[in-house]
């Protein structure tokens, strides 16, 4: 049996409790391109099927509390996969969803000069220009990974009840 996929760590829970350890973390299972191990998530709201289901996640935590064990989560809430649902229809201009991002128009009238000389934590511009919106986004980390626009009351909402609903089981 896999021990990367919930079940495999249900099935060593015993195992890691006999051993002393009373915490878990759980690096991103969110669905993912996995551009960078997971942490470009394009759904908040499910679990990638590469390491099982909702409902088996929902299992882990269960046996986990009853056992005594701690589950950290990493969620990293920064930005989103390109490929996620938001970018795709910000890319197609649904103004809703464009605002869910942080755009810019470049510096120097010429539009193709960034907005500013940001470097990403991977050492090239933190803007990736967006011929179609005439714009470009900001990325922190991945330019696959646009940052989220957190000064937008409706993405603080959407992160608060995606991450609720969904695992509001703990």
């Amino acid at each position: 049996m896999c021990y990367f996929t919930l079940s495999g760590i249900i099935s060593k829970l015993d195992y890691i409790v006999d051993t002393g350890i009373n915490a878990i973390w759980l690096s991103p299972i969110y669905p993912s391109p996995m551009i960078d191990f997971g942490y470009d998530i394009s759904d908040f709201k499910n679990i990638d099927p590469t390491f099982g289901s909702l409902e088996d996640f929902k299992v882990l935590l269960a046996r986990a509390k009853a056992l005594g064990l701690k589950v950290v989560l990493d969620l990293v809430p920064n930005h989103t996969s390109d490929k996620h649902i938001w970018f795709q229809k910000a890319l197609q201009g649904h103004k809703k969803y464009k605002n869910y991002y942080v755009w810019a128009r470049g510096r120097n009238g010429d539009g193709i000069t960034p907005p500013n000389n940001w470097i990403s934590v991977f050492s090239d511009s933190a803007w990736t220009y967006v011929e179609s919106q005439k714009q470009w986004y900001l990325h922190q980390f991945e330019y696959r990974q646009p940052d989220l626009n957190f000064r937008n009351p409706a993405v603080r909402l959407e992160m608060k009840v995606s991450n609720k609903k969904n695992f509001n089981f703990f």
